[in-house]
């Protein structure tokens, strides 16, 4: 009588589109299809959480898409249509892209009475806060639209009623002629770049002055190529460009500020992708997702590929890049990295995504390990932050101008109908440790942590 032995497998790994079905053999906890499933930071795979409506669903600027959001203050931000919109539950849109607030600030009355200062072909956004002294920052944001100035949005006074705070808002002059695309706040600095005019141009605004780009420290600096995203980077401004990577120093020294290269062989597909997660800055180039880490050597850097073993699924957004919306955000509580990527065309409203956690290797070494994401349309805003109260708020939008809870509860909401979360989830070939002896399966025994009622 054949004698039975037993067979242990954990799930981990993540997904793995590379590898051939014998070079899985030696793998079997990972995945070849691994879909609304994360990997967890305690071990094995998790179903997705869901999305929620914020606040009663009521939307920003009707059926407009969402362009861009931000956690701000107490609430958040939500670009829509030509407008720019702040809520703190999502049943109220205060809109906050009136004309010139500054001097003194408006009071609730006289700011919602003033006219409003349309963005005209108003694209996909970006968001900088400026920290400084005030309540909750100072609010930038510029976008890839046609023509649109960088916009400018504060807010003052701690009471939980928006009437009784205090409002500024104005557009922000680069130049007469120059619209930026991409902003960032970087050693008492606001940087933009990106403009369709001089797309490898970055300027950099007045020390301790961001909303002003005459003043005393403000400059600007011609690049080699064209500027598709900035971030701050510990000491450095990291400046992503389509074909190469450079670093600015000493902004604040004028006698020796200084623009270096990273690389002139690898660069960045979408400055929407950047995101910071585990003290990597991680960005989306065309091989997939790589990171900018510092090495041993002070003020030196190095470029490293984080995606292998899910190549397939970023060489098909290389490909089509010019036809995607992407955006992407961290979740702390996670470790963890999403990214979003949809058809620009409105009219097809798919969206699809990946999800990098950070885990802890047996040898002690950190990696990422990924899973794909299907049924969540957040192509063109998905944000997450911490609140005044230091909470992380994740939020995301889609293309029918609704904003979302993202990553709560058990089921997606879209339009507050909710439906089950449709995950999948299959192993490699499995061969029990002998590929050339037939086996018969006795039982299986399968280990689970539940998180509510489950059925097997």
């Amino acid at each position: 009588m054949a004698q039975s032995q037993p067979f242990a497998l954990a799930c981990q790994g993540g997904l793995n589109k590379v590898s051939s079905q014998l070079e899985l053999l030696r793998t079997p906890g990972e995945a070849i299809r691994l879909q609304n499933f994360e990997v967890s930071t305690t071990g094995g795979y998790r179903r997705i959480n869901g999305y929620s409506q914020l606040g009663d669903g009521t939307r920003p600027n009707s059926t407009n898409p969402i362009l861009g959001l931000c956690v701000y203050a107490d609430g958040v931000v939500a670009c829509s249509g030509t407008n720019i919109y702040f809520s703190q539950d999502g049943n109220s849109w205060l809109q906050i892209n009136m004309a010139s607030v500054d001097a003194g600030g408006d009071n609730y009355s006289t700011f919602t009475g003033r006219s409003a200062s349309a963005r005209t072909s108003q694209g996909q956004a970006t968001f900088a806060i400026y920290e400084g002294d005030t309540d909750y920052g100072e609010l930038i944001i510029t976008d890839r639209g046609t023509g649109v100035k960088p916009f400018y949005f504060k807010m003052t006074g701690t009471d939980s009623s928006l009437s009784n705070r205090t409002f500024f808002a104005k557009e922000i002059t680069v130049s007469s002629t120059e619209y930026p695309k991409y902003c960032v706040i970087h050693d008492k600095h606001l940087v933009v770049g990106g403009a369709g005019t001089s797309e490898n141009t970055i300027y950099y605004s007045g020390t301790s002055d961001i909303d002003d780009f005459t003043s005393s420290g403000s400059g600007s600096i011609l690049l080699d190529d064209q500027v598709v995203g900035l971030r701050s980077f510990r000491d450095d401004l990291i400046i992503f460009c389509r074909n190469s990577i450079y670093k600015l120093t000493n902004i604040n020294v004028s006698a020796s500020i200084a623009v270096e290269p990273i690389t002139k062989n690898i660069g960045c597909l979408d400055g929407a992708s950047i995101q910071e997660v585990g003290g990597q800055l991680l960005f989306l180039a065309p091989d997939g997702i790589r990171t900018v880490a510092g090495t041993a050597r002070i003020g030196d850097v190095e470029l490293g590929s984080l995606s292998r073993k899910v190549v397939p699924i970023f060489t098909d957004i290389a490909v089509n890049i010019d036809s995607y919306n992407i955006s992407s955000a961290v979740i702390r509580k996670k470790s963890q990295y999403r990214l979003f990527y949809g058809s620009s065309s409105l009219s097809t409203k798919t969206s699809q995504g990946v999800v990098g956690t950070l885990r802890i290797n047996p040898e002690g070494g950190s990696r990422f390990e990924w899973a794909e994401l299907l049924g969540i349309q957040a192509s063109q805003g998905f944000t997450s932050g911490f609140d005044k109260d230091n909470i992380e708020k994740i939020y995301h939008g889609d293309y029918t101008g609704y904003v979302y809870n993202h990553d709560t509860g058990d089921q997606f909401n879209p339009a507050g109908t909710a439906t089950n979360i449709d995950a999948e989830y299959e192993s490699p070939d499995i061969d029990f440790g002998d590929l050339g002896t037939l086996k018969t399966l006795k039982y299986v025994k399968i280990s689970v942590s539940p998180e509510g009622q489950v059925q097997p």
